[in-house]
């Protein structure tokens, strides 16, 4: 028995690196899959319908269920047909997970319109329109699970101003398909994926490695904290029903380390029994505000920050498993 038996899955992106991984792990488990993608080159640029068809080769060679579509997730229409699709091929759809993406990388100062709204087009509404058309279904059917790769550049990447705006937009809409859905039974988290795919092949720094090794990082990483097949169990839980209470939240996935992001909250406050002044502000918010403005700019570089945490902050709660929390609450219990 899978954890997903009898689901039905549209996975984008799926033809190469996590979204791959992804749909062979939720075909492992029991669903059926629509393997989306355009097969472009990274930059957006191209088609190969080759390569969403190889994956549902690989899926069926193995037992599993899963047709291809090629389409751009980025044509509104295109979108709807999709959902469609998986109607068509096996009756129903529950599980929607957005990973495709693209990169056009440039400073801020340096950048274009149309490598702006290139990346907008196929992060942020490629990620609207399969939760609209796929929401449209959950609606009626009062079941779902909306699933969305966002990413740590989100955080403030200095050179990708246009994917972490569209990075950071999936985190809002994916809130707000979590309290907007909730009443009709369907489900909404974002993930932080990372694994050496062709985007991370992409940076100054894999020349370094290919100069060391003679291959790209994607190529070094299988079997390896690095792999990108590591994101696919945490996507495939989050999916199944034992994940029906978890909507509304933000996960990371790096290497071996699965993550809960803290929910925006207040840390601190000025209150006046008047209208602030400009003067009072000038005086009062270095004074309560101050230490907390010494990192002025957000670090996106989450796996040095696991890194980071020192080993006795870990609690061992099993063979090979530990955990950390910046508060370990008294009545917390690990039961395996």
């Amino acid at each position: 028995m899978g954890m997903l038996d009898g689901k039905v899955a549209i996975v984008t992106g799926a033809g190469r690196g996590i979204g791959r991984g992804i749909a062979r792990q939720m075909a492992a488990e029991g669903a059926a899959v629509v393997v989306n993608d355009l097969g472009t080159a990274l930059s957006g640029e191209g088609v190969d319908v080759s390569v969403a068809q190889q994956v549902v080769d690989e899926i069926r060679a193995e037992g599993g269920s899963a047709v291809a579509n090629t389409d751009s997730v980025a044509d509104y229409r295109a979108a709807e047909a999709m959902v469609q699709q998986a109607i068509d091929a096996f009756g129903r759809l529950d599980i929607v997970v957005n990973c495709a993406g693209i990169l056009r990388d440039r400073m801020i100062f340096n950048m274009t319109p149309e490598e702006w709204q290139a990346v907008i087009d196929v992060h942020l509404k490629g990620t609207f329109n399969l939760c609209k058309w796929a929401s449209v279904r959950f609606r009626e059917q009062k079941s779902g699970r909306l699933i969305n790769m966002t990413s740590n550049s989100a955080f403030g990447a200095p050179g990708q101003p246009n994917y972490a705006a569209a990075k950071a937009g999936i985190i809002g809409l994916t809130l707000s398909c979590a309290n907007g859905l909730a009443r009709y039974n369907v489900t909404a988290n974002a993930v932080v994926p990372s694994g050496a795919t062709r985007m991370i092949d992409s940076i100054p720094s894999a020349r370094e490695a290919v100069a060391h090794t003679g291959k790209l990082p994607s190529e070094l990483a299988a079997g390896t904290e690095k792999d990108p097949d590591n994101v696919a169990p945490l996507v495939t839980y989050l999916a199944s029903d034992a994940a029906q209470h978890i909507s509304g939240h933000l996960f990371g996935s790096f290497g071996y380390n699965v993550v809960l992001f803290s929910q925006p909250k207040i840390i601190k406050t000025l209150r006046a029994d008047h209208r602030w002044t400009v003067e009072e502000l000038a005086q009062h918010i270095p004074q309560a505000f101050g230490s907390d403005f010494q990192e002025v700019v957000n670090d996106p570089r989450v796996s040095a920050a696991i890194e980071a945490i020192p080993e006795g902050k870990w609690v061992e709660i099993g063979p090979g498993l530990r955990f950390y929390g910046t508060k370990i609450e008294p009545h917390m219990e690990f039961v395996w």
